[in-house]
């Protein structure tokens, strides 16, 4: 990230000599958010793949639906994003960024640390699944705050032409999260499975504290955005952030409840494409699907910077409605590239799909969202609007898995509920208004 420079100040009237030091603000929070959400959805990650790989057998050993009742653990933390949200919210908008950036990292990874440490059924019964639904819980509390901070905080250091690619960095730890997650899991699926059931696959969830110390020290060297400072300096912070989200910004709200549906796409991909690819019926390796989701998540790490930075040059919604609607149509190629076993095809179906086309509004959402809204709402408005909306598509692949009605070849289903969610996401953004060129104190207050 250091390599790239900024050449305009958001503020026409800052002096050359302050471009420096903003400069420095603006990097430092994007690569704090980058850092953060690595961790977050590290964390987020290897419960994906151990609620697909691992979790049936573990917790759920004498259920005649071990793979669904194993999914359902992995929605349960959407249940709990929305409250989590209005509550984060509150104190982001009320406090400030940054503590509440602190709690919700030291959270996760309590949380995931957590999750390592609980014995199986066989050695605690009932009680296994039930401490792992409460740390699962703790994990969506967590996540509910960790993005919409990130982003508000970075775009708010942002100068105007480059918001939403210092934004991106948000999405971009989401990437590496997932690619250091996969790439932890290559060695553990390959265990035997006396160790792999036993203490292997407790291994990746202790790994995560040190991503957290990383992560902990970059995030207390964070300030908070000037506007935001001075906001709250003049007592102008709303005393209860939702209502006045709710009065002001009702509309806005709902736009990003429903753009937060193309969420089913990562979840269907990461989680039910996982367990879809592997089960027995079907057969691909699970260090090949692994493996699909590294490059497909590697190449997004540079294709995610490049589309928000041409969206910061045309526009938020053409790039962010191109890539929804690209993969409404894709996820029908990547199912019937898994359904044909050819390894190739499946590589290449699962990068234009993740690494190219999704990456599009994966890019875009943290300034596109965090622009529907001004300053004092901002944090709450993009954290309850994202949640409610990600609700969806924390159930998808259970969801997925039900509708597929006991043939464990039948996704297209699958497929068809994930094309209708992205096609609910773009009509939602097209209501937008295009605000890429709207200066910072005027985002949000034209309704």
């Amino acid at each position: 990230m250091t390599a790239h420079t900024l050449d305009t100040p958001e503020n026409s009237g800052m002096t050359t000599a302050a471009r420096p030091h903003d400069t420095t603000k603006v990097k430092r929070a994007a690569s704090s958010a980058f850092l953060g959400s690595m961790l977050e959805y590290y964390d987020f990650y290897i419960y994906a793949s151990a609620a697909a790989l691992i979790f049936p057998t573990v917790f759920f050993p004498d259920s005649g639906h071990a793979a669904l009742l194993s999914l359902s653990t992995f929605g349960v933390a959407y249940v709990a994003r929305p409250l989590g949200a209005v509550v984060l919210g509150h104190f982001g908008d009320r406090v400030g960024r940054k503590n509440v950036m602190l709690f919700t990292l030291i959270l996760m990874g309590v949380a995931t640390f957590g999750i390592g440490l609980i014995p199986s059924a066989e050695s605690i019964g009932v009680l296994a699944p039930a401490l792992l639904v409460l740390m699962r819980i703790f994990q969506g509390i967590s996540a509910a705050g960790e993005q919409s901070g990130a982003s508000s905080l970075t775009l708010e250091h942002a100068p105007q032409n480059r918001r939403a690619f210092f934004a991106s960095w948000t999405l971009n730890g989401t990437q590496a999260g997932f690619i250091l997650a996969s790439l932890v899991f290559l060695p553990v699926a390959a265990m035997p499975d006396d160790i792999l059931y036993s203490w292997g696959w407790r291994v990746p969830f202790w790994g995560s504290l040190l991503v957290l110390v990383a992560a902990y020290v970059m995030r207390l060297k964070l300030e908070e955005p000037e506007e935001f400072a001075e906001t709250k300096k003049a007592d102008h912070v709303a005393k209860l952030p939702v209502a006045d989200l709710l009065r002001t910004h009702s509309a806005n709200l709902a736009r990003v409840i429903f753009c937060a549906f193309v969420a089913v796409v990562s979840t269907i991909f990461a989680v039910f494409g996982l367990a879809f690819a592997t089960s027995e019926e079907v057969g691909i390796a699970k260090s090949t699907m692994l493996a699909v989701a590294i490059a497909a998540n590697a190449v997004a790490l540079f294709s995610q910077p490049a589309l928000a930075a041409l969206s910061d040059r045309v526009g938020r919604k053409p790039v962010f409605v191109t890539g929804v609607l690209g993969s409404a149509v894709f996820v029908f190629v990547y199912f019937q590239a898994i359904s044909t076993g050819n390894v190739a095809l499946i590589f290449a179906a699962g990068i234009v799909l993740m690494g190219l086309l999704y990456a599009a509004p994966n890019a875009i959402w943290p300034s596109f969202y965090a622009e529907m809204f001004n300053t004092k709402v901002r944090y709450s408005g993009m954290a309850i609007g994202t949640q409610l909306g990600f609700a969806i598509a924390g159930f998808a692949p259970a969801i997925g898995t039900a509708l597929m009605g006991g043939d464990p070849t039948n996704w297209l289903p699958v497929a068809i509920l994930t094309s209708g969610a992205c096609l609910v996401c773009a009509v939602s953004a097209l209501s937008a208004k295009e605000t890429f060129r709207t200066p910072l104190r005027e985002l949000g207050n034209r309704i």
